[in-house]
């Protein structure tokens, strides 16, 4: 097993479902890949992006690998804090609570995905992403969930769906930008 030492500066890129979707082929880069079970899960059977994700997995360019529930506990509290929290899925919390995990064992993780929310919460853990068929968000954003009828502010991470005092179906926005993302 590596030290951290070995793995300071390495880069891997943690791969979401929509990478394979948008044509992402694990052949082209030489850095050490990986995604979550999930994902797999996401691919729908007997088409292309399913065997171009198969021919990685058998023949090691691409490994699957599920995060620690320590990790996964960290990148949840992370994306309630953001207000991204009930936008992300299973798959999407599993490649965020990766990605940290990796960056906390000394690698420098890249998640490719074209998900805002993904995108949005990586960058609050300081993990780097790559957009391959969107532009990828340009700063990052704090959520607030509102009731557009009465104009009542819930926090982000609020349970309820429809506004305590009217009733009306709550929406969110940004509250505010935190920081401008640099120019990649």
């Amino acid at each position: 097993m590596k030290s951290q030492a070995d793995n300071q500066c390495k880069r891997v890129i943690v791969l979401d479902t929509s990478a394979f979707l948008a044509g992402f082929d694990p052949f082209s880069l030489s850095e050490e890949q990986v995604t979550v079970p999930k994902v797999e899960e996401e691919i729908r059977k007997n088409s292309m992006t399913r065997v171009r994700f198969e021919t990685a997995i058998e023949s090691g360019r691409l490994k699957v690998k599920v995060p620690s529930e320590a990790f996964w506990n960290k990148a949840k509290a992370s994306a309630s804090k953001m207000g991204d929290s009930y936008l992300l899925s299973e798959t999407d919390m599993q490649l965020l609570a990766l990605a940290f995990e990796l960056k906390a064992t000394g690698y420098t993780p890249q998640i490719v995905t074209d998900d805002y929310s993904i995108q949005n919460v990586a960058t609050q853990l300081g993990i780097e992403f790559l957009a391959l068929a969107t532009f990828g968000i340009k700063r990052l954003l704090e959520w607030i969930r509102y009731c557009p009828a009465c104009h009542r502010e819930y926090p982000a991470n609020c349970s309820s769906k429809e506004c305590q005092v009217c009733g009306t179906e709550l929406k969110r926005k940004p509250r505010r930008t935190v920081k401008s993302l640099k120019a990649r």
